[in-house]
């Protein structure tokens, strides 16, 4: 099909949830994608930030190949290898002693409220239930990921909402004010990436640890789009020395497939019992067996070659004519720019390279492995644009 007919169908058939920019892949390699015309495209979003290993790599295609050709799916009555050694690799890299998997971060995300819940309902009783978290958080489209959202245009329409969640500022006077005695569990995310990629101040994070430890309330760490090496580090809370009761992750974490992962560390790691949560296609063998191919190259050396990436794309980004300021860790990046970001997204594409938004800034979330080349090219349309 060439674009027309693509675009044609989807306007007919599909639901209006999407603002589609005018362009449609056929195939690429690593961090260039090719458009139905030909047209080769630098790829700055990664289909945010979940193709961490770019387009059409190799090694994971092969991981993903070789489980196809033995079982596609099999339900959680019975067990997978691929989805064992997952949860393995998951617990020995992170210091987690047991693994939920999920389709998506959204379903990681709730998967660890209800957990967060049972845990203060088996200790405390009933009553001790509010998750709070921080304004400018997305957690997800599910209901009560959406009311644990701290961002008022995504709650429009959809109330009433999951009661018993409050929202702070990423500060601990309002933390203490809004965290009462009803409290189970805080939920962050290291770096707020739907509200403009902003890394949480450090003196804040380590606070609020030791006030959460101090009241026996649950940590929950969202890395559903900071994790898995985007940061430089496997999760973007060990940039902060800080030791979660949950965390929660997706997006590259499959390398292109649908994936969630909720992981219970020492205080969590018994809460969940058979028949508290489940999931048809959580742990699915295909998704399962790319994951394990992702996890397994998160090596610190290929983890220092994104914090190299990551110095190098921040460095020129700064000497940018237009852009007010540089946000964010490692290759999770944040940009304060002086004209509008959507039309500077639009504009990027038309000259052949994407890059995504957030609120009034531009995001940039390449694949990992991406190029000097790749990255030379793309940051040369940016700075053209930007000018």
């Amino acid at each position: 099909m060439d674009f027309s007919q693509i675009e044609q169908l989807d306007k007919r058939y599909h639901a209006e949830t999407y603002a589609y920019f005018p362009v449609a892949f056929t195939g690429g390699k690593n961090a260039t994608l090719i458009g139905t015309d030909g047209k080769e495209y630098i790829d700055f979003g990664a289909g945010i930030a979940t193709n961490i290993f770019g387009v059409n790599d190799e090694s994971w295609k092969a991981a993903v190949i070789e489980q196809l050709g033995r079982v596609q799916h099999v339900s959680n009555y019975y067990y997978a290898e691929p989805q064992s050694r997952l949860a393995e690799l998951l617990c020995t890299k992170s210091g987690a002693k047991r693994v939920f998997f999920a389709n998506s971060g959204a379903e990681a995300n709730e998967c660890a409220f209800k957990a967060a819940r049972k845990y203060s309902a088996m200790k405390y009783g009933e009553g001790r239930a509010k998750i709070v978290s921080l304004k400018g958080s997305f957690h997800g489209r599910t209901l009560f990921t959406l009311t644990a959202t701290g961002q008022d245009a995504f709650h429009r329409w959809f109330g009433p909402f999951v009661p018993e969640v409050g929202y702070a500022e990423a500060n601990m006077e309002d933390l203490r004010r809004v965290a009462d005695q009803k409290t189970c569990a805080v939920v962050i995310e290291c770096v707020q990436g739907e509200s403009g990629v902003n890394a949480l101040p450090r003196q804040f994070v380590t606070a609020l640890e030791a006030f959460c430890k101090e009241r026996d309330i649950l940590l929950i760490c969202d890395e559903v789009q900071s994790g898995n090496g985007r940061t430089g580090k496997l999760y973007a809370y060990e940039h902060y020395g800080i030791s979660p009761d949950i965390v929660t992750t997706a997006k590259g974490l499959g390398g292109g497939l649908p994936i969630g992962a909720c992981l219970f560390f020492e205080k969590t790691e018994h809460v969940l019992q058979a028949g508290d949560h489940g999931s048809t296609f959580g742990g699915n063998p295909v998704c399962c067996a790319g994951a394990v191919n992702v996890v397994s190259r998160l090596t610190d050396e290929f983890l220092l070659e994104v914090q190299g990436k990551a110095d190098y794309m921040r460095a020129k980004l700064k000497g940018f004519d237009g852009v007010t300021q540089v946000t964010g860790l490692g290759l999770m990046i944040g940009l304060g720019v002086k004209k509008n970001s959507k039309e500077i997204a639009a504009e990027c594409l038309k000259r052949g390279l994407l890059v995504l938004t957030a609120h009034e800034r531009v995001r940039i979330v390449p694949p990992l492995t991406i190029t000097k080349t790749e990255m030379d090219e793309g940051l040369s349309i940016l700075k053209e644009v930007l000018k």
